[in-house]
């Protein structure tokens, strides 16, 4: 089942169970594909429909931060609840483990490079891992490891 009907169900579900943050989350998000969809002028693979999961999720997350700092608790709450009902249709992400263990063996690969090359090798990082790990760690890692 495709990552998209896996959301319509979901939705279906959510409003026969009047789960009302659930349903708001769901509707956002499947709006977001639509959007997308129609920017590409047709279907999208589950890749990309992942792809745009991931940023509604990101937005999510910034959203919260900001709620946070400006002290909307009750805001906050039901932001918090429709990232929880998104972020479980993301993949586990990679452990810090095994994002160093991918992170060696492409500078393995790439021969040590020294660290006035981290574009390049971040570049090649993120072309392997992308979508398996977040970015940030990548860097870090990366980072820790190239010095």
């Amino acid at each position: 089942m495709s990552l998209k009907l896996r959301l319509q169900d979901d939705l279906k579900a959510a409003l026969r169970e009047n789960d009302g943050v659930r349903k708001a989350a769901l509707r956002l998000t499947l709006a977001a594909i639509k959007n997308a969809e129609v920017a590409k002028i047709g279907e999208l693979s589950d890749d990309e429909a992942l792809a745009v999961l991931r940023t509604e999720v990101k937005r999510r997350r910034e959203t919260i931060a900001e709620l946070d700092q400006a002290g909307r608790p009750e805001l906050l709450a039901e932001e918090r609840a429709q990232l929880a009902a998104i972020d479980g249709y993301l993949p586990q992400p990679m452990s810090r483990e095994k994002v160093a263990e991918a992170v060696q063996a492409v500078l393995a690969r790439m021969g040590h490079p020294p660290a006035k090359e981290f574009g390049a090798a971040m570049k090649q990082v993120m072309a392997e891992l992308k979508g398996k790990a977040d970015g940030k760690l990548v860097q870090e890692v990366l980072r820790e490891l190239m010095q």
